[in-house]
């Protein structure tokens, strides 16, 4: 099986993903792609969060030259997500797409994936395989029994082949269901076949902490496997959202460090502050700022020293007041409503 240091490297637009490139974050517009502005503003605001690649749906002719539009304006290499239609994928390689999205479930005769092939091909755009369970061919489903990891690994190969005989060598895959096992069976069976990067996510994981936590599990699974070179976090919420939900998985496995991780106690009877409303301004007094730091925020004696110790700066409360830590060593002392102004204090010095 091929893992992320093993995959081919590829470029969407200006960015490179695949092998030793970093996991890319990557989040799809939510606005009517039609509507150049509204979605224009959603592209700034993705990029401002630290999305990587972008998707725009393109339902229809008339979408094509919205896309067009905004691919020339957009602050991020945008993607096409096309179904049904293969002419629509055409039209939006002449429009500039940094990639196109197909989809095998929908997009079914072979000289349709060959005249697409064969254009992405002599332009040098890569495609991506983007199988998703919801939407699986019938006879697909059939011969596996169901909506099974063998089903979405079948179909998405079956979809490189016909991409590889068409003379097109840059393909990513993605197979995505909405349950997290299934989506690593997939991911699993495909990346013992193919050394093309992988797109990963969890599909549909829904809204609020329910979404998050399957989204996150699914996404945990397949990136502690090694598997993984792009992802989404398909959330029913602001793509923004996404994006931060993503920098956090990646940055608790080790993959990408984007700004200051913030590591703080659950509280218990044993804390003599309020950790919550701590950590929370905490959190917010370092929003947008996106130095490699990390920062602990403890409720008291027992695992404070230990925690501050392996953060760059930290604190640890005790009644009224607390003590302010720079790399392992107590450096201050502070009154509750002084701390946080404290820690920062210290983590400028510490970037000085």
């Amino acid at each position: 099986m091929f893992t992320r240091g093993e995959t081919k490297v590829l470029k969407v637009g200006s960015v490179a993903l695949g092998a030793d490139e970093p996991v890319r974050v990557e989040s799809m517009t939510k606005t009517d792609t039609r509507d150049v502005g509204t979605t224009l503003a959603q592209l700034e605001r993705l990029a401002a969060a630290g999305c990587e690649l972008a998707r725009a749906a393109v339902p229809d002719v008339g979408a094509v030259a919205a896309f067009g539009e905004l691919v020339r304006r957009s602050p991020l290499p945008l993607m096409a997500d096309i179904h049904f239609d293969y002419r629509l994928a055409l039209a939006c390689l002449d429009a500039g797409a940094g990639s196109i999205r197909l989809n095998p479930g929908n997009i079914k005769r072979e000289e349709h994936w060959a005249a697409v092939g064969r254009e992405m091909a002599a332009r040098g755009v890569p495609a991506r395989v983007g199988v998703n369970a919801g939407s699986l061919d019938d006879a697909v489903i059939e011969r596996h029994g169901g909506r099974t990891a063998q089903a979405m690994a079948a179909s998405a190969l079956d979809a490189v082949k016909r991409l590889e005989e068409s003379g097109l060598e840059d393909i990513i895959v993605s197979a995505k269901a909405t349950s997290p096992a299934v989506t690593l069976g997939a991911n699993r069976l495909i990346a013992e076949e193919l050394s093309y990067p992988l797109h990963v996510g969890v599909t549909e994981a829904g809204f609020g902490d329910a979404g998050v936590v399957r989204a996150v599990a699914g996404l945990s699974l397949i990136l502690a496997a090694g598997l993984g070179n792009t992802i989404r976090v398909s959330l029913t919420d602001a793509p923004e959202r996404e994006v931060a939900v993503a920098y956090e998985v990646l940055r608790a496995l080790g993959l990408r460090r984007r700004g200051p991780t913030v590591i703080s106690c659950p509280g218990c009877g044993r804390a003599q502050v309020d950790v919550g409303a701590l950590a929370r301004r905490v959190a917010e007094s370092l929003n947008g700022d996106f130095r490699d730091v990390k920062v602990a925020v403890m409720g008291c004696a027992v695992n404070g020293p230990g925690e501050a110790s392996e953060a760059d700066v930290g604190i640890a409360g005790g009644k009224g007041r607390g003590v302010v830590y720079r790399k392992g060593r107590v450096v201050r002392a502070a009154a509750e409503a002084d701390l946080v102004a404290a820690l920062l204090e210290e983590l400028d010095k510490l970037a000085d």
